[in-house]
């Protein structure tokens, strides 16, 4: 799983490894059919993005499919406001590390640093969420 700290670092890198897998395939010729993304809260309350895309809706992988279609292919092809994209993801599906690489829902409260972790990491998709 490769993590990335910017949204647009996280796409660009989705985007190389889709064309890896499409061999003989220009980028202008792909077809996307869906894109998809998630967000994580590490630790250290950092925010890490991973991003992926597909060329057919029935394949899954480890985002949450956020667009398909003409939407998905607009992301591929570079035609999307980060911002917006930022603000219309809901904090609900974001992950939170509560071990080395193990991630949930929602952070950890069972403990006193747990419970300390989780008001740093608490999203309230506020202007300073989304610009993160």
């Amino acid at each position: 799983m490769d993590l990335f700290s910017t949204l647009e670092e996280a796409i660009e890198a989705a985007r190389e490894e889709f064309m890896t897998s499409q061999q003989g395939v220009s980028e202008e010729d792909v077809n996307v059919s869906q894109f998809g993304l998630q967000k994580y809260v590490m630790q250290d309350g950092e925010i890490m993005w991973q991003a992926e895309f597909f060329a057919s809706e029935d394949e899954q992988g480890d985002c949450l499919p956020l667009l398909s279609g003409e939407a998905a292919q607009a992301v591929f092809d570079g035609d999307f406001d980060e911002i917006e994209m930022r603000q219309e993801w809901q904090s609900e599906n974001t992950l939170h590390e509560w071990d080395d690489g193990e991630f949930q829902l929602a952070p950890q409260r069972d403990l006193e640093e747990g419970e300390v972790a989780a008001e740093e990491w608490e999203d309230d998709n506020t202007d300073s969420d989304n610009l993160a």
